[in-house]
């Protein structure tokens, strides 16, 4: 359940990437610009090596405050060198001095006033720089590919790191829905693996009958870049024609409470391909824990997508909308080795 599909064929390279965390750089794109003013001070950070959770618990003890006065948007890799706001709550107090939070493997890049917490999702998404090393294939075939996945867009599947090593995630939550008693932390990470698990598995069906990017008769669409849904719809010509342009795209289920939106094709090949042992165990594992059915597009635009040869391999740079995974594009390419994880 944990595998990234792959739509675009045979594989065109193979390569190495996150030989040093330099080789993976990712730039937050923020949602929205600082108020200047409020109780609440902005930070631009750019971190080397540390987790997201690893470097707010350090700017907590800088600041003296407790980790739920920390704010971020989104989770950003280890094994890189990433740039993300934080929010620190200072209510009527004055910021400490920055310079006494400064590392070698943190700096700031900007500190500003913002009148409220930094809350989860508030960012526009991600931009990419990695470098890929040690690359194996024809560089006209990759090109070829690169382009294809810029017109196309690719499958939006969630990486190998939302299912731990070895996918050891899927095997605790079917743990935890049997009645194994897990620490309060890991229940949303559990409960987030078997959720994706499940869109993954839709995805990949979609991918091999080619309806990942075209859309299925009962298809509930999502508008790009945003939530928003519409459908049941068919896929007539002026859908298909907004499905080419990457205007919308079809959708696959998170799974939850609640009667599946989705009806005739669409629908029938999600009960399909969530029918088995393992499938109905994590459904009802969800749905006991509470959550409710929503839905994620099938499909990620990747925008403004380049490729350059350099004398250490391949660079690629991308942008991706917020809880895209830059590995599933490059499993798009072929079997891409992460050296970090190895």
């Amino acid at each position: 359940m944990s595998a990234v599909p792959r739509a675009f064929g045979a594989d065109v390279l193979g390569a190495r990437i996150r030989c040093t965390p330099e080789d993976f750089r990712v730039d937050e794109v923020d949602a929205f610009a600082a108020t200047g003013e409020g109780e609440h001070l902005l930070l631009t950070i750019e971190k080397r090596g540390m987790t997201t959770a690893f470097a707010a618990k350090r700017i907590a003890q800088w600041a003296g405050v407790g980790e739920v006065a920390i704010g971020y948007a989104g989770l950003k890799d280890r094994h890189a060198v990433t740039r993300q706001r934080i929010s620190v709550h200072l209510p009527k107090r004055v910021a400490p001095e920055l310079a006494a939070l400064e590392a070698e493997d943190l700096r700031v890049v900007e500190a500003t006033w913002h009148n409220r917490k930094l809350p989860r999702g508030a960012l526009a998404g991600n931009r990419f720089s990695l470098l890929l090393r040690e690359v194996r294939g024809e560089r006209a075939t990759v090109d070829a590919r690169l382009a294809e996945i810029a017109r196309r867009g690719a499958p939006n599947a969630f990486g190998e790191q939302r299912f731990g090593r070895e996918a050891g995630n899927l095997a605790q939550a079917l743990r935890m829905f049997a009645g194994a008693r897990v620490k309060r932390e890991q229940r949303g990470i559990l409960l987030s693996a078997a959720r994706s698990a499940l869109f993954n598995r839709v995805l990949a069906a979609r991918v091999a009958d080619g309806s990942w990017d075209r859309g299925l008769a009962g298809e509930v669409w999502m508008l790009d870049g945003s939530h928003s849904v519409f459908g049941p719809e068919d896929p007539d010509a002026a859908l298909a024609a907004r499905a080419a342009a990457l205007d919308i795209h079809p959708t696959g289920v998170l799974w939850g409470r609640g009667e599946p939106r989705p009806v005739a094709a669409a629908r029938a090949l999600e009960e399909a391909v969530l029918a088995d042992e393992e499938a109905l165990a994590l459904r009802a594992g969800l749905e006991a824990a509470g959550l409710r059915q929503e839905r994620r597009a099938l499909r990620m635009r990747v925008t403004d997508l380049c490729g350059e040869w350099v004398e250490e391999g391949l660079r690629i740079g991308f942008a991706l909308p917020p809880g895209a995974y830059a590995t599933t594009v490059l499993a798009q390419l072929g079997a891409v080795e992460d050296a970090a994880r190895a």
